[in-house]
């Protein structure tokens, strides 16, 4: 048997594990400790971390909260801007309809004040057409028809003294109520008939229905050729041309020489004739009626066969103006002898025979 350690060592041995525990305890404690505090500072750093982005977050929001006040600010005072020059708008857009709505109104008023006067001239115009035409001319209707005595002694002081414009006036060879013309007993048929050329009718009825002033009708053409051109044919064919335009275009005046005022425009003798000249065919007569073309200031003097020569020319397109403007009442046979017997004064006309005032 060996003896065992004494007791006193044991206590010692005993004693110094037990202290060797107590340090390892104390060890784990500090370990576990300094462990915490930096779980601690982590934590804390985190969360400070997560504060600043919060801020930072914050402070974004209060700046875009910020720009969206200032652009309702904005917003709302464009739409209060907006009203406010749509209602000035609607009010001026109001005023604009009332202002046009008034002159509509009056210039309605005015058109058809103007259109009842129309009318009524239209009326009297067709009236006074029924009741004179070419072949019976009613001389009241038409007072350029009247000898110059008679238009001075009956026509009121406002005419009495001014230029009497004749754009149509009958000279060549009126026929009498019974149909033959005034002509001396022993140059007058005993008695008339008349038979109607079939192709002339036709080509009138042609240009009847669809009736115009152009050359481009077998009808105006054949007249033209026939009549207006040999009737309007004198010596000096340029002034001639000049009258048949002017006849065509109804700007032809003819008027007495003795209720004329002179011409302000000094022309030779040889251009505008004299009383004793005429000026478009040159033969040496009387003339007692000068005539103006158009807006010339220069007069033509004429002798009394050159005026019945255009005044037959002038009746035929007055009276083929009335057909295209509908104001003759007749039926289609009608018309027709009256534009032959329109042809027939021309035709006379242009042979010489004339007839000179009496009235």
């Amino acid at each position: 048997v060996t003896p065992g350690p004494p007791e006193g060592s044991r206590l010692e041995r005993a004693a110094q594990l037990e202290g060797a525990r107590g340090g390892e305890h104390e060890d784990n404690v500090s370990r576990l400790r300094s462990s915490s505090l930096e779980i601690r500072e982590k934590g804390s750093e985190i969360l400070r971390e997560q504060l600043d982005a919060a801020q930072k977050e914050l402070k974004l929001k209060d700046k875009e909260c910020e720009r969206l006040s200032q652009i309702r600010d904005q917003l709302e005072q464009e739409l209060e801007e907006l009203t406010a020059s749509l209602f000035e708008e609607a009010h001026r857009m109001v005023r604009e309809a009332n202002v046009k709505q008034a002159t509509a109104e009056k210039q309605l008023k005015e058109a058809q004040g103007k259109s009842d006067v129309l009318q009524a001239e239209v009326s009297a115009l067709k009236t006074m057409v029924l009741t004179s035409t070419p072949s019976s001319p009613n001389r009241r209707a038409h007072p350029q028809l009247l000898s110059p005595g008679t238009r001075s002694r009956g026509s009121s002081p406002h005419h009495g003294g001014g230029h009497a414009r004749n754009k149509s006036a009958s000279g060549a060879l009126p026929l009498a109520p019974g149909g033959h013309s005034d002509l001396p007993s022993d140059l007058q048929p005993v008695r008339e008939d008349k038979e109607m050329d079939s192709i002339l009718y036709a080509e009138f009825l042609t240009w009847k229905n669809r009736p115009s002033l152009d050359r481009s009708s077998a009808f105006l053409v054949r007249i033209y050729r026939e009549d207006i051109g040999p009737c309007l044919s004198f010596t000096r064919s340029e002034l001639s041309q000049s009258v048949q335009s002017a006849v065509e275009n109804n700007s032809l005046t003819i008027e007495p020489v003795a209720m004329s005022a002179l011409s302000m425009v000094k022309a030779n003798a040889i251009e505008c004739g004299g009383p004793k000249k005429c000026a478009l065919s040159g033969i040496s007569r009387s003339c007692k009626h000068q005539i103006k073309l158009g807006d010339e200031e220069s007069y033509y003097y004429i002798s009394p066969s050159s005026r019945a020569r255009i005044t037959a020319v002038c009746n035929f397109f007055t009276y083929i103006r009335y057909i295209q403007q509908g104001l003759v009442r007749h039926d289609a046979e009608q018309m027709f002898w009256e534009v032959t017997r329109l042809r027939r004064e021309m035709t006379v006309a242009k042979l010489g025979f004339y007839l000179t005032d009496q009235e």
